[in-house]
């Protein structure tokens, strides 16, 4: 085929704004060994749903607040010959196309495809001019696409009577961005389709398969359902590459795994099910988990609502059995029964779906399958990032944060593979640091950045996601705003854009979009927040209202500190970014609207006296804590050594989580009491439970993470920074490897029927990784990646960690970085740094600062029990 591409082509935007187009070089295809141009020509498309044509299930996501229209081609064909003179075919000769129903009978972003293996036989080289058949029947409402194979009809061109400025209204009002009495008067449409955006040339690499995975193991089921182990959760499908074998009719099919549109007309049928864990109980794929729509649990409390309350929603799959799973099925039509061996011979693999998983069902199948890879789609962006290091629990987490990078690449950066699919702001603000750390993001970020941008409201309140889904603006300040972290990832990305890619285009193209939300802000910020019931001194703040903060912590969350906090650096950012651009007024205007932010956090959280850096009525067990402040610089530089001495009085606890209880219920006396002789497990009201620490794991949720990392590090405490991340035990990255886990969990606690097990919001520890623990990173003050800074933060004891190396890509070069202890026990240790890019700051002391232009140097250096690197 022309393209490799097709689960998500074009990019997922909002397609009433901005529609990406691919150009492909067709000279190879048109001319022939001769030289000489072919005298007949065919373009041939294949179709699917994706974002568009979707199916509105229900679940966390809102198809009906997307726009959406039948599915529709743009393309045309542009012949230049040697004398300069153009021909364009296609988009200006519409008489030309022609369409058919072809072999995919349901496509579904969500609940996966049906592909009839008698079609795709019967219309092979349909898209070669040998296999052109000309129109044979009109168009009409009555027709059956079962009996109408191969047979083509002329396309209707694409039309609707909603304009671009009836839609975003109509969006605005439901966002209540905009009042309805102030809305202009529109003729009721009588067309659902929404209008089709501007075209633009690909702003990303496409989506491609990018690694071919065996399976590690394959077991028997029973009932010829067969469970294949491919060792990673990754988001793909599986490529059958010597097609499926013929079909057993068990007594009873193994649930899920009924196909009743195929066993009512006595269709022949293979259902293959994807999932990225197991049932605990029966050992097959856990679906509940891997869709997340159908049943769902009550956080870390087990409150699943019936299996059947989803039983009657529109549109959901009626064999489904009340639970969104993703499946493919494989239908051969009864009437050609007697030659099914050969049509599943056929069948390689699904075309517009990628699936999230690790495990796979196929059923139902006598032998074992042959000749089964899984595919690995993702955003073809290149993978420029690297670390190593002599502790398994930390390379482990590097891992995990990789694979769910990689699997969470599929146009957006999205927050799980399966149940949302979303770009949601406060993921993209925790974890964008590692995604730039492993990939070059220039492109992706700066497309992410103008989705947001077509996006925003009116009013200048930017949404949550960078497609409005109206999941969480209720904990917003309202007026279409999104949470306030959330929300605030525009201007954030694009500043840490600007210090790797050094995109001055993008700062300008952004400039007024950021201006307009800091103005937003700066009207509504003050009374939005005293709507949701935070009054101006914080007399009656006890920690978390509205809003959502530090979110999937295991303390409490101060969510006032978030929505503050984030304003602040939203001032920050424009302030920054108005620099760059000269624009002095306006920098000085947002350097104001940030101090003045800056100094009421400060005000109030040392108002208590108890030099804590809390709220007033706090009581220090909220995040995130003084480790936000102390990142951020919002703590008086007097204070800032008391606030963390004071921050190492915080304690862990016990764990109450469902999931976490079972498990002790069910566990070995022998196991207990080795969980007990190793901390992990304590009395809780007289009952065992898990516990979290606080210094030698994480309770931290997806922002505080980075910030005590970062602190730690920064400021002479790196071997309690090492202990946190190469901690064992509940809440630690050893903790998801000892279960099983290939890719970071959504929580730190396990959920068996609503969160993610592939989710990278909570790995912003990996750019830390590389940074600190190895010691290579950007200069937080360069531009385009131009400077380094090589830092690493040695650990006082070489029990935690004996060597580490990194690497840092960048449009520049790579940066690298080695370094172990040597001649142990001695109090001397070598580091070996080796650079490709000359342009590096190399820190050692406070007192030692050193430029060096060398490639290959040595440093012998005693170790000491403490310095002080702030």
């Amino acid at each position: 085929p022309l393209s490799t591409s097709g689960p998500i082509d074009p990019p997922f935007t909002d397609y009433s704004k901005r529609v990406s187009y691919r150009g492909f070089d067709l000279t190879p295809f048109m001319i022939g060994p001769n030289g000489r141009l072919h005298e007949s020509h065919t373009l041939g498309v294949t179709m699917g749903s994706g974002w568009w044509d979707h199916r509105p299930v229900s679940g966390m996501v809102k198809p009906k607040l997307l726009p959406r229209g039948p599915v529709t081609t743009i393309a045309q064909i542009v012949i230049t010959y040697e004398s300069g003179d153009t021909r364009v075919i296609g988009q200006t000769n519409p008489e030309k196309w022609q369409v058919s129903r072809g072999h995919i009978l349901e496509s579904d972003l969500f609940t996966g495809e049906s592909i009839d293996l008698m079609v795709l036989e019967m219309m092979e080289s349909w898209d070669t001019p040998h296999g052109w058949s000309n129109v044979t029947s009109e168009l009409k409402s009555n027709m059956d696409p079962t009996k109408e194979i191969n047979r083509w009809t002329k396309p209707i061109r694409y039309h609707t009577d909603i304009t671009i400025e009836q839609r975003v209204q109509e969006m605005s009002i439901k966002a209540k961005a905009m009042n309805r009495s102030a809305a202009e008067g529109y003729p009721v449409p009588q067309e659902f389709s929404s209008p089709i955006g501007k075209l633009i040339p690909n702003e990303i690499p496409p989506v491609l398969p990018m690694e071919l995975i065996a399976p590690d193991e394959i077991h028997n089921l029973g009932s010829g359902r067969w469970l294949l182990d491919f060792g990673k959760a990754m988001s793909g499908m599986l490529h059958f590459g010597n097609g499926l074998p013929k079909p057993i009719v068990p007594t009873n099919y193994p649930r899920a795994h009924g196909f009743k549109s195929a066993s009512s007309k006595n269709d022949a049928f293979i259902t293959v099910i994807y999932g990225e864990s197991l049932e605990l109980t029966t050992g097959d794929i856990n679906r509940v988990l891997v869709a997340g729509m159908g049943l769902h649990d009550g956080g870390w409390k087990h409150l699943s609502k019936s299996a059947n309350h989803t039983k009657n929603t529109k549109c959901f799959p009626n064999d489904h059995e009340a639970i969104l799973t993703q499946r493919d099925v494989y239908v051969v039509p009864k009437r050609k029964i007697a030659r099914q061996k050969t049509l599943f011979s056929k069948a390689r693999q699904s075309h517009f779906k990628t699936h999230s998983f690790r495990f796979v069902e196929i059923c139902c199948i006598e032998n074992t399958p042959t000749g089964i890879h899984a595919l690995l789609y993702r955003t073809a962006v290149d993978e420029w990032g690297f670390f190593d290091s002599s502790n398994v629990n930390i390379n482990g987490g590097y891992e995990l944060v990789r694979n769910s990078l990689k699997s969470n690449m599929l146009s957006v950066q999205s927050d799980c593979p399966h149940r949302e699919k979303l770009p949601y702001g406060g993921d993209l603000i925790a974890s964008s640091p590692a995604a730039m750390h492993f990939f070059d993001m220039s492109g992706f970020y700066k497309k992410t950045i103008t989705d947001w941008l077509d996006a925003q409201w009116s009013n200048g309140a930017y949404t949550e996601t960078s497609i409005w889904q109206n999941l969480n603006d209720y904990a917003g300040i309202g007026r279409g705003a999104g949470e306030t972290v959330w929300a605030s990832a525009p201007p954030v990305l694009t500043v840490r854009h600007m210090q790797h890619y050094g995109d001055v285009e993008l700062l300008a193209l952004s400039f007024e979009n950021h201006v307009n939300w800091l103005k937003f802000l700066g009207s509504y910020f003050d009374d939005g927040m005293r709507t949701k019931n935070y009054d101006d001194e914080l007399k009656n703040y006890t920690g978390r209202f509205s809003g959502l903060g530090d979110w999937l912590a295991m303390r409490p969350r101060d969510t006032f500190l978030t929505h503050t906090a984030f304003a602040m650096a939203s001032g920050r950012c424009v302030a920054y970014i108005a620099h760059k651009l000269g624009a002095r007024s306006v920098k000085t205007a947002a350097l104001g609207f940030a101090k003045k932010y800056e100094g009421r956090i400060s005000s109030l959280y040392l108002k208590n006296g108890k030099d804590n850096f809390d709220f007033p009525r706090g009581s220090a067990i909220h995040t995130p804590g003084p480790e936000m402040s102390l990142f951020t610089r919002i703590v008086p530089g007097p204070k800032r050594c008391v606030i963390l001495k004071n921050w190492f009085k915080r304690e862990g606890n016990t764990w109450p989580g469902d999931e976490e209880m079972n498990f002790l219920n069910e566990i070995s006396e022998t196991y207990l009491k080795h969980l007990v002789h190793s901390g992990e497990v304590s009395k809780r009201k007289g009952k065992w439970a898990m516990g979290w620490s606080q210094w030698r794991g994480f309770n931290e949720g997806i922002l505080a993470i980075r910030y005590s990392l970062k602190v730690l590090s920064d400021n002479g405490f790196h071997h309690i920074a090492l202990r946190k991340a190469a901690g064992f035990g509940f809440a630690t990255p050893e903790y998801l490897l000892r279960h099983n886990a290939t890719t970071m969990w959504e929580s730190w606690w396990r959920s068996e029927d609503l969160y993610s097990r592939n989710h990278p919001m909570l790995g912003a520890f990996a750019e830390w990784m590389a940074a600190a623990v190895a010691g290579v990173s950007l200069d937080p003050t360069t531009t385009g990646g131009r400077t380094a800074l090589f830092w690493p933060r040695f650990p006082k004891s070489a029990a935690t960690i004996q060597y580490a190396s990194a690497i840092q890509g960048t449009a520049r070069g790579d940066f690298a970085i080695a370094w172990r202890f040597e001649l142990l026990p001695t109090s001397e240790f070598t580091v070996r740094i080796v650079s490709v890019n000359s342009n590096f700051i190399y820190h050692v002391t406070a007192l030692n600062v050193i430029q060096f232009r060398k490639i290959l140097f040595e440093i012998r250096i005693v170790p000491v029990d403490f310095v002080n690197f702030a």
